[in-house]
Order: structure tokens, then sequence, then C-alpha cells
């Protein structure tokens, strides 16, 4: 029993139930049952309030709703880091950051390279820009002590920095129209919730509350609803007197949801968004620019991106390789960059509208993700740290 709570507890622990929901999503979408996961997926939930209210398909509860909920998460974690954590010192940082940039870059030009033709196929150029911090993590905790401290540290600021810039992507490029009233009241929630932190107000509730109105408005104002979850983060106040950061508000919220996000959220969308059905497969959707572009450049454009970046930084004399690892070993982490999961299926869902790209955006993301965690795992698994000195 210990070790089975040690387990869950754990970076692979809590990658875990997103595996199997990602592959109980694959066996239904292939057997008799599909009809009645898309019924389900299908059904209307209405949330009124005096007239007002909110009527959309479980899907889309799903991922404008629940979805919300892991980038609040999201939110908490970079300013987290970026006020007390690998983020606030500029020394450690330069080198993930370049990887990071090198690797959302890289990805996004071999995509729109094989894509640039078609209008609505370069919608989905950040597609493979995106590296799934759950996964990736994971697969370098199932390693052990073969993948050294330094170099899990920076995976991690690399997928925290990956994940701020897909957070700045979607709000930039994957707004539909917009609504002026709504955006105002997005905005005066917003004040308030300064209005909030100015005033030491220590309580979480109260930011929940208005939160939940903030996620409302921006639901109604065009923007991605998801957004709010990150602006509710970066308001929540972090600093406290306390002599015990774990009393802390803003740490016992993180501490509450992340059990939530990786046994609820990501599962729900895993389930909801993963499903591909294996007898539609064909050469065309193989060939097609959409899936090679998505596999290509979550394959190799992340680790070239990552890599010639990181690389580029220390040849220059402006950044270190981190302390006890090999070359070849930044290389597999490069490879493992490619991991893109969870926010690549997201941004495919913001980024079409059609059945027949949902698809290929399944396809290519399974199938490069898959390729990328593979291969990183070979290179690391077979490679010995260097020298602490």
């Amino acid at each position: 029993m210990k070790r089975l709570k040690a387990l869950l507890e754990s970076d692979l622990g809590t990658a875990l139930p997103l595996l199997a929901a990602a592959v109980l999503a694959l066996v239904i979408a292939n057997s008799p049952l599909e009809w009645l996961l898309d019924e389900v997926l299908d059904t209307k939930l209405t949330v009124d309030f005096g007239g007002v209210g909110l009527s959309k398909p479980l899907l889309l509860w799903i991922n404008d709703g629940l979805m919300a909920v892991f980038f609040l998460l999201v939110g908490l974690e970079i300013k987290r880091e970026v006020l007390e954590g690998e983020l606030s010192r500029p020394a450690q940082v330069a080198l993930p950051v370049a990887g990071a940039l090198g690797g959302i870059a890289v990805p996004a030009l071999i995509y729109s390279a094989f894509t640039w033709k078609d209008p609505v196929a370069l919608h989905g150029w950040a597609i493979p820009s995106a590296t799934d911090i759950a996964f990736a993590v994971a697969l370098l905790a199932s390693l052990g002590r073969r993948v050294p401290r330094s170099l899990k540290l920076f995976l991690l600021t690399l997928a925290i920095v990956d994940d701020l810039a897909a957070i700045i992507i979607i709000a930039v490029f994957y707004t539909a129209e917009l609504s002026t009233l709504s955006l105002a009241l997005a905005a005066l929630c917003i004040v308030v919730l300064i209005g909030f932190n100015i005033a030491r107000v220590r309580r979480v509730s109260p930011y929940l509350l208005v939160g939940i109105v903030l996620w409302v408005c921006v639901l109604k104002s065009g923007v991605h609803a998801t957004l709010a979850g990150v602006v509710l983060a970066f308001c929540l106040p972090l600093v406290y007197p306390s002599p015990a950061p774990d009393r802390r508000p803003y740490i016992r919220l993180e501490h509450a949801l992340t059990p939530y996000v990786s046994y609820l959220v990501l599962p729900a969308f895993a389930l909801a968004n993963s499903g591909l059905r294996l007898s539609e497969m064909n050469a065309d959707m193989v060939r097609d620019p959409v899936t090679v572009g998505i596999v290509a450049g979550l394959f190799f454009g992340k680790q070239i991106g990552i890599f010639s970046a990181a690389a580029g930084l220390i040849r220059l004399g402006l950044a270190r390789l981190p302390a006890g690892v090999r070359w070849i070993q930044l290389y597999g982490v490069s490879v493992c960059g490619g991991i893109g999961f969870t926010m690549s299926l997201f941004i495919g869902t913001l980024a079409f509208d059609s059945q027949e790209h949902q698809s290929l955006v399944r396809l290519a993301v399974l199938s490069g993700s898959t390729l990328s965690a593979l291969a990183g795992w070979a290179v690391l698994r077979f490679v010995r740290s260097a020298p602490a000195g």
C-alpha cells in the first residue's frame, strides 16, 4: 500500500490516469460502445441563475470549463516559479528558455512548410510547438537516477516556459470575434481581483467567486475561456508572512488542485478528445500535410529546435551544460520535448472545427508524441551521466 501511494504521488503516477484515459478513448472509439461516448459528450448541460445561464454540450464543458481549472494550476505553477523558483534565477533560466523558444519556432516552421498552400491547414501551425509537461517529466522520472537532477530541472523549466508561450499563442492567435461588453465586464473582474491582492485579502474563496464570473465573461467575449484560469492565477497573491510556506493560501490552492487536475480534469479531456477510429485510417490521412507537418514538427522540429538553441547558447559562452550532464543526454531530453499530447490536442481543438481535421490532429499528435517518447527514453536509458566534477 505504501508503494502504491508513493507511486500515485510521484511524477510518474500523476501521468498514469492521463495515459489510461487516452488508451480507453482509443478502445471505445473502436468498439460497439463508440455511439454511447458520442451521446454522452453531445449531452447538453445547462446552468441557470435567474434566467441568465449557459447551455453547452458536455464536450465543451470539458474543453472550456474543466480545462480552465488546468490552466489555473498551470498559471499558479508559472507564477510560483517566476517569483520563487527556477525562473527567478536568470543565470539558471537562460538555457531552458532558449531551448523552449527554439522548440516552439522550429516545429512551427516545419509544419508551415508542409501546409503553407492551404490556409485552413496552416491555422494549426502551433499544434506541434507544445510540450506535455506531465508525460515528459513522468518519462524522466521513470528512468530514476539515470537522469541527473539538473537535467530534470532543465526539462521542467523548459516545459513551464513552453506552457507560458502556449498561453500567449492561444490568447493572440486563437481568439474569435470579440464582444466589447463581455471584455469590459472581464476587465472589471480583473480590477476587483487586483484590488483584493492590494488589500491583501488572504482567503481564497473571494478570488474564486470573482474568478467564476471572470470565466463566464471571458467565455462570452470570444477570447478562449481557459485563459480566465491563467488570469486568476496571476492575480492571486503569492507572498504572505508565514513561517510555513505550505500554509500560505496560494500554495494550499495549488496543492488542492493538483490531484483533481491529475485524476479528473486531464483524464476527462483525454477521454473526450483522444478517440481515433482506426477503421477510418487510410493512406490519404497518413500522407495529409496536416498529419505529416505535426508528426515532423513534434519528432524532428522539437529535438532540433531545443537542442540547437541550447547548444548554441552554450557554445557562445552564455550558458553552461547542466552539472553531470553529457551532450547526448541533453539531446535525449530535447527529443522528449516532442511529447506534445495534452496541449497539442487542446490547440488542435481551437485551430480546427471539422471532424476530418480533428481526426488528423489526433492521429498525428499520438504518433509524434509516441515516437518522441520512445526515442527519448531509449537515448536516456542507455547513456551514463557525466562525472559530477
